[in-house]
């Protein structure tokens, strides 16, 4: 038996619109993948303004267009959209059910990664929480936490599609688990067959990122890309032995083949032999990947070891306010006078007595994106133009608001010639809160007895 997944979105924000597509193509499973990091951070500010939020509110559009094939029984849909609130995004759901006349669909939601009502308890069964990169004890946590969430994997999403559910809800859970978890119920691996269990990570690494596993974000030859403005998103046909063929919907722009997919096989992993999630560790060096044509590539040989007994957690913390303000300079002398630009500002931004906390400054148009790798600007090869991006951090947001105002002055008394606004412009706009994060690990039996899911249908 084949079962076709598919990656239907890659981040919050990303495009409905490649839902059609994938349902016309036959997907057993759409899988949409909207955390990151930074997402939780938005979902955070969200739920401080109302505290029905804190999912990603996108998750409506999405189901509407794959909802008359979820009520025909063709396809199941499954999303970690639930953010630091899946019950709400439940709701959501189930709401968008109706709101399209369907009903008796069976929607589940993942709960028990969210672990703020439990840090007291997880530290008194000795979980020490300490800064996962610079080992800071966990005493010295700065301020109270905002959200805790614990990276869960497949398994409670592998029980909630054996209780019959047609949409699964998730919180935080490791990416890839939303691809592994219908490779594991439908081909019924067990949870200690590591090999399976890595191929089925692998697969589910080179479709969670929206479009690139077809020549999205490619860095080879992208101008011979078909059709860049088409671009699909990707499927994968996997088999009960873990052997998988990565495609995309017939008819559609882009591009699958061995350069693609081995770029997305690489992107954002640390150590490809030792790719670690909640339910194993998976060695990407392993596979072998062979170019069938026709926009079809096969992935076989994955291999894989024991899980860790740990998973990832992810807290935040206040951070302060942060200004911005971004200007362009035209030549001659562009990088000049930008760099002149931010070091009056600065000056005038002390004199004014003004604490800032943190400076960042970025020249675009000559070292923004390579930082020191980029080649140095010289009489011979001078930029046309220079965008300067000042950003500060302060404790306070009145502060932040008024450290903006000391470059204003400078549109007529700086460096002369080409100061103009550039984005948010000479004054920069309100100031943004800004969360700190502090990834560690927790043990997993502290974390598994509180991980539920709850099932509901939808009613008339």
């Amino acid at each position: 038996m084949t079962v076709k997944i598919a990656g239907g979105q890659g981040f919050y924000g990303d495009t409905p619109a490649s839902v059609g597509p994938l349902i016309d193509a036959g997907v057993d499973y759409l899988c949409l993948e909207a955390l990151a990091e930074l997402t939780l951070a938005i979902l955070q500010k969200d739920r401080q303004r109302d505290e029905s939020r804190g999912y990603t509110r996108d998750l409506p559009r999405y189901l509407a267009a794959a909802l008359p094939a979820i009520a025909d029984g063709k396809t199941k849909v499954i999303t970690n959209a639930g953010g630091i609130n899946p019950t709400a995004a439940a709701r959501a759901a189930i709401d968008a059910a109706r709101e399209h006349g369907v009903h008796g669909l069976k929607v589940a939601t993942v709960l028990g990664d969210d672990l703020m009502t439990r840090l007291t308890d997880l530290r008194a069964a000795g979980a020490s929480l300490a800064h996962a990169d610079t080992g800071t004890s966990f005493d010295e946590f700065p301020g109270p936490p905002l959200f805790a969430s614990a990276y869960l994997g497949a398994r409670p999403i592998v029980d909630a599609l054996r209780q019959g559910a047609d949409i699964v809800i998730t919180g935080r859970v490791a990416d890839a688990a939303l691809f592994l978890a219908p490779c594991v119920f439908e081909h019924g691996w067990s949870f200690d067959d590591w090999d399976r269990l890595a191929a089925g990570t692998l697969v589910g690494h080179l479709l969670e990122c929206s479009g690139q596993a077809a020549g999205g974000n490619f860095s080879g030859r992208w101008w011979d890309l078909p059709r860049p403005w088409d671009l699909p998103y990707p499927i994968a046909d996997v088999e009960a032995d873990g052997t998988a063929v990565i495609t995309k919907p017939a008819g559609s722009g882009g591009r699958v083949d061995f350069d693609t997919v081995r770029h997305q096989l690489l992107y954002e992993v640390h150590d490809p032999a030792a790719y670690v999630s909640p339910d194993v560790v998976a060695d990407f060096t392993s596979a072998t990947f062979a170019d069938l044509g026709d926009d079809r590539v096969r992935v076989t040989d994955v291999r894989g070891r024991p899980a860790t007994d740990s998973y990832k957690m992810l807290l935040a913390h206040h951070a302060g306010w942060s200004g911005e303000a971004r200007v362009a300079f035209s030549w001659p002398d562009a990088y000049e006078k930008a760099k002149a630009t931010a070091a009056i500002f600065k000056r005038r931004v002390e004199m004014a007595a003004l604490p800032v906390q943190e400076w960042c400054l970025e020249y675009w148009g000559v070292d923004a994106l390579g930082g020191p790798t980029s080649p140095r600007p010289s009489v011979t090869c001078e930029p046309p133009e220079c965008g300067l991006r000042v950003a500060w951090r302060c404790d306070d947001p009145k502060i932040a608001a008024l450290v903006g105002r000391e470059l204003v002055p400078l549109s007529l008394s700086g460096p002369a010639a080409g100061l103009t606004g550039m984005g948010r412009g000479m004054g920069g706009g309100s100031p943004s809160e800004l969360l700190g994060i502090w990834p560690t690990l927790v043990d997993k039996s502290l974390v598994d007895a509180h991980v539920t899911v709850a099932l509901e249908e939808v009613s008339a």
